[in-house]
C-alpha cells in the first residue's frame, strides 16, 4: 500500500493484519482520485472507516487542506496514526477514535463542514445509507459537496437520498464507487 499522487507520492504505508478489516486498493484509490480531480485541492475531507487511512492520506497528499480521520476499532487507529508519523503528518490532520454516529455528532457540534466526505464500511451491513443520512440531518456536507462511498457488489444504494442524487458510479471488480452531490 502506498501514496500514490501528490506531495507524498511513493510513501509506503502499513496494513492492518485483520480480514475483519479491507483495506481500500490502490486501483481503486487512484480511480477516486482520477474522478475527484481537482476538487481534492485546499478541500476539508472526511475519511468515515478511515482504517489505515489510505484515502484520508491521499488526499493529504494531493493538496486537502484539512483531514479528519475517523475510525472505531483500536486496531486501526494504532495503524492509522503510525501511518500518520511515518509521513510526519500526525500534527497536520485530526484523528478521532469513535463510531461513525458519535464522529458526526462532534464535528457537527463543530459547525464543520466537508468538502468531500469518503464513506467505506464494513460490507452489506447498512452502514453506508446510515451514514449518508445522519451527515445530512446534521448538515455536515458542505453546499457543493461530494460524498462518496466506496461500497459491495450486493450494497445496492439508491439514485438518490434526500437531497442528494448521485452523479456517478464506477465498479473496479467487487468494488463500487457511488458519488452524490446536492440536487441542483
Amino acid at each position: 500500500m502506498r501514496v500514490i499522487s501528490g506531495e507524498l507520492k511513493g510513501r509506503r504505508l502499513n496494513r492492518i493484519d485483520t480480514d475483519s478489516i479491507r483495506p481500500t486498493s490502490d486501483k481503486v484509490k487512484e480511480a477516486l482520485f482520477s474522478i475527484l480531480g481537482d476538487l481534492v485541492i485546499d478541500s476539508n475531507f472526511l475519511d468515515l472507516f478511515a482504517g489505515s487511512g489510505s484515502v484520508g492520506i491521499e488526499a493529504y497528499s494531493r493538496g486537502a487542506r484539512e483531514v479528519v480521520f475517523v475510525d472505531s476499532h483500536l486496531s486501526s487507529i494504532r495503524i492509522l496514526k503510525k501511518n500518520l508519523e511515518k509521513i510526519d503528518i500526525l500534527k497536520e490532520t485530526e484523528v478521532l477514535f469513535n463510531d461513525y454516529a458519535t464522529a458526526i455528532k462532534i464535528l457537527s457540534k463543530q459547525g464543520r463542514k466537508f468538502d468531500i466526505i469518503f464513506i467505506d464500511p464494513p460490507y452489506e451491513q447498512g452502514l453506508s445509507l446510515e451514514a449518508i443520512r445522519k451527515i445530512l440531518d446534521v448538515k455536515l456536507l458542505a453546499k457543493n459537496g461530494v460524498i462518496v462511498v466506496e461500497h459491495g457488489i450486493k450494497e445496492i444504494l439508491p439514485e438518490e437520498i434526500d437531497i442528494l442524487e448521485r452523479f456517478k458510479v464506477k465498479k473496479y471488480g467487487n468494488v463500487f464507487l457511488s458519488l452524490y452531490a446536492i440536487k441542483k
